[in-house]
């Protein structure tokens, strides 16, 4: 278990790990998996449009807009419950959480990753802070593995409950014979998902905005691919997805250009192995540089660069070029299980941004463009560092697409 390597004991009481992980995985994919990620397209379609309208609103705040949109999309399919702003507790809770792993899930990030016996000693001693942040994070760590739930369990009683992956689950876990064990593996799994879709994709979108800032005829040939195949009187939809493929390629370059966890997540050998003449011990810890392997100058000719065009030929998605997801979704049994649900929220939010913003550089007090560039903030989840532009309505019709397509209009 990943927590207890690292000494931070936190996510011990909600994470599960051994053959309980195995069961929460197999549940959880269950409603995540390639066939059952299409039932969802409904939710991503209206959550992208609510984006919409609250970048039209107030584009300044469009760091918190896109943290919003992928916390209430995931909240609704998960829970049946509506995320009405960025400030919403859900959002925050799942925040502080990634926070914790962040800081617990880095190798040697403690002292008492190395000096095990120090988790036996009190918070109060000086350099004993990772105490006192276990306590922080776990509190924070059983409000996500319980409040919704429990908030979905009282509206089921009540008879006020939306449909959900939640709902199923009490239905299925109440019909039981084993009802403690499925209550406590459905929490988890409800959980893993809130809290892995409310924040990591957050980073791949906001890459996805730096790269419009500092790439505009990348931006300006997206726009012609969709004027050419959506036209100025509606926006995209799923059904437009196969002859959108350099929006695709946008997709590609935005989760292979920042990766959202350029290390991964770390793994932990369970018995001796050997890898190319190198001898693993067991309980080493793995790292796998999905930085490098999306990087690599070899498959990826100037990898720093953002070039959608890498991953085309003759108009075409290119299937000899590697794919990002071989790594930018970790690795093994334990490769992210809400991959499909990600990849459609993702494109759902880059077709219908660029079909109806242009996104371009903020200006300084003189007019000039301000300078931005990929500055990522340290952790296994990494994000772009915070940064100015401007968005504004790429038309008077696609303004008008914007405020009448939101549910905020009807």
């Amino acid at each position: 278990m990943l927590a207890d390597l690292m000494g931070m004991k936190w996510s011990l009481a909600i994470m599960p790990y051994g053959e309980e992980w195995r069961k929460v995985r197999r549940g959880f994919h269950q409603y995540f998996n390639s066939n059952v990620a299409s039932s969802y397209i409904p939710v991503h379609e209206a959550q992208s449009r609510d984006f919409l309208w609250r970048l039209h609103q107030t584009p300044d705040d469009f760091l918190a807009h896109i943290r919003h949109a992928f916390a209430a999309s995931i909240m609704k399919v998960t829970y049946g419950i509506e995320v009405k702003d960025s400030s919403n507790e859900y959002v925050h809770i799942a925040e502080e959480v990634i926070t914790g792993f962040n800081e617990a899930a880095q190798p040697g990030h403690f002292l008492v990753d190395n000096i095990e016996w120090l988790k036996y000693i009190p918070a109060w001693i000086p350099g004993a802070g990772f105490q006192r942040k276990a306590k922080y994070y776990k509190h924070y760590g059983l409000q996500m593995l319980n409040k919704p739930f429990d908030a979905v369990q009282k509206a089921l009683a009540i008879g006020s409950a939306v449909p959900s992956i939640a709902t199923e689950m009490i239905e299925q876990m109440n019909a039981s014979d084993n009802r403690e064990e499925r209550e406590r593996l459905a929490r988890r799994a409800t959980s893993i998902a809130y809290v892995g879709g409310a924040d990591t994709t957050v980073s791949a979108v906001t890459s996805f905005f730096l790269a419009m800032v500092m790439y505009p005829e990348v931006q300006r040939k997206a726009q012609a691919e969709l004027d050419a195949v959506v036209g100025p009187n509606r926006l995209p939809t799923f059904e437009d997805r196969p002859s959108l493929p350099y929006i695709e390629a946008i997709m590609k370059e935005s989760l292979r250009w920042q990766l959202v966890t350029p290390m991964s997540v770390p793994h932990c050998t369970i018995e001796d192995d050997e890898y190319n003449g190198y001898f693993i011990p067991k309980g080493s810890v793995v790292m796998a540089a999905a930085w490098s392997i999306l990087h690599d100058p070899v498959e990826f000719p100037d990898p720093e660069a953002f070039q959608p065009e890498r991953f085309l030929k003759d108009g075409k998605l290119n299937p000899d070029v590697r794919d990002p997801t071989v790594a930018c979704f970790g690795f093994g049994r334990r490769v992210c299980a809400g991959r499909y649900f990600a990849l459609n929220q993702l494109y759902s939010t880059v077709a219908c941004v660029l079909h109806s913003f242009s996104i371009t550089p903020a200006l300084d007090e003189d007019g000039n463009p301000i300078p931005v560039e990929p500055q990522m903030s340290n952790g296994i989840v990494s994000y772009p560092a915070p940064f100015k532009c401007m968005i504004k309505p790429r038309s008077a019709s696609a303004e008008a697409l914007i405020i009448n397509e939101s549910h905020h209009q009807n």
